[in-house]
């Protein structure tokens, strides 16, 4: 039986190649543009996570030299105990350090990182190791899903779709046929009452789903899936974007001044929308029965308004992933099935129509679906501390509790084993260049 070292060893490098393998496609021109002030160059991406191993290293061994003291300055993020860093909006003003460099970066630390893994340690000490590389990696692999993102934005349709060394095969079935024939499935009745929500099990989680707390929750009609595309279209024809009484003030001022008509990565020509992604130059009512993606809080807030509904709150979100969401909803270990939702591992690069993957374990069928991948789920609950928070990193993720709203349960560029039930994203009201979707509740009279 492998030791706790070895099998993180073996995840270390299970995540390393992927990252790598997402990038495979790339030509060398491509690591090193910068598209808008929000995405990063995939160089940076390859750079950052190799200096916050490196940063690790450090940190166990004192007195280890830096492999290039300037690194810390092209690759830091938003650490300002490390020192003067680039800006986020200039990572891509730089031609230097090339990616030949960058590549050799990563060789050398993986070495340095396998050295130091297969070192025997006691006690506290290999504790504390186990726990700083597990954050590691799992800090990997959420550039992985930012990798991406910043991908598309980059390159969009005319990006390769790589062949990722984990991919997993899915079932054939298609559409809302498993949710019945006919229209819309019914609303979802969850029960109100007491929970327990946020991680309390022993496997990683992150500082911020913790500590398990209690809540009280009033019951809710759920819709079955996400918003769709289909959806969103009747919402834009009924002049969703132009009726100021939908919005907030502020959303409503952020669309004005981006002069937003539609999600992000829309077009409109000969007077249809088109949608360009990985997937392609499509027509929006081609993809009718997928989720919508890349909208932002302000605009799934307009719609649930139009449609007399509301956004779930965390709290509601995560008692419906546990109790509706069959195999899925466990919430003793961390990770997710990967043949029973839309992640990386799926290797679509895309998102699949809502339904497709039916999470069920016999006993306890999902009737709530795609809760977890194909599309994070905007909430309507605020990014805070929990009662009771501790924090585990600094400058991590306590940092950002402003200001910012919570999106729960993962999208097709989420790694499965990453995400949890209990997992905690969060963006900016006005952002929508992640794979952000909209699922709404009613109130029960």
């Amino acid at each position: 039986m492998a030791s706790a070292s070895e099998s993180l060893f073996e995840r270390y490098l299970a995540v390393r190649r992927r990252t790598e393998a997402l990038c495979s496609t790339l030509e060398t021109e491509d690591f090193v543009v910068q598209t808008a002030e929000f995405m990063s160059p995939p160089r940076w991406h390859l750079g950052h996570s190799t200096w916050l191993f490196e940063t690790l290293l450090r940190q166990c061994k004192p007195g280890l030299e830096p492999y290039r003291e300037d690194f810390a300055f092209y690759f830091n993020s938003y650490y300002w105990r490390f020192g003067e860093r680039i800006e986020r909006g200039r990572r891509g003003t730089r031609s230097r350090p090339t990616v030949r460099e960058t590549m050799a970066y990563r060789e050398v630390i993986d070495g340095r990182v396998f050295d130091f893994l297969q070192t025997p340690l006691a006690g506290e000490e290999d504790a504390r190791r186990l726990s700083l590389f597990r954050m590691g990696v799992e800090h990997e692999q959420q550039h992985q899903e930012l990798l991406v993102w910043d991908i598309l934005h980059l390159l969009g349709d005319v990006f390769r779709k790589p062949a990722l060394p984990d991919a997993v095969a899915l079932p054939t079935t298609k559409g809302r046929d498993v949710l019945g024939a006919g229209s819309a499935p019914a609303p979802v009745h969850t029960e109100g009452g007491l929970f327990e929500m946020g991680w309390g099990g022993k496997d990683f989680s992150w500082d911020n789903e913790r500590p398990r707390h209690t809540v009280y929750l009033r019951p809710v009609l759920w819709d079955p899936t996400p918003v769709t595309i289909g959806d969103w279209l009747l919402f834009m024809e009924d002049g969703g974007y132009e009726r100021s009484a939908l919005w907030l003030q502020d959303g409503h001022n952020t669309c004005q001044r981006e002069k937003w008509q539609s999600p992000l990565y829309w077009e409109k020509e000969d007077g249809e929308w088109h949608i360009r992604d990985f997937g392609g130059h499509v027509r929006a009512r081609d993809r009718a029965s997928h989720p919508v993606s890349h909208v932002s809080w302000y605009e799934a807030c307009a719609y649930a308004k139009w449609c007399g509904k509301r956004l779930p709150t965390e709290s509601e979100w995560e008692h419906a992933a546990t109790t509706e969401c069959g195999v899925a909803g466990r919430r003793e270990t961390s990770g997710a099935d990967p043949t029973q939702g839309n992640f990386l591992e799926t290797n679509l690069f895309g998102t699949s129509p809502c339904g497709h993957l039916r999470v069920t374990d016999g006993a306890h069928p999902a009737r709530i679906h795609d809760l977890l991948g194909n599309v994070w789920e905007w909430t309507s609950s605020d990014y805070g501390a929990f009662p009771g928070f501790r924090s585990d990193f600094d400058e991590y993720n306590d940092k950002f509790f402003a200001n910012q709203r919570v999106l729960r349960g993962g999208s097709w560029a989420t790694p499965a084993s990453h995400i949890r039930v209990t997992y905690r994203n969060f963006f900016y009201p006005q952002e929508r260049w992640m794979t952000s979707g909209v699922r709404c509740v009613r109130d029960v009279d």
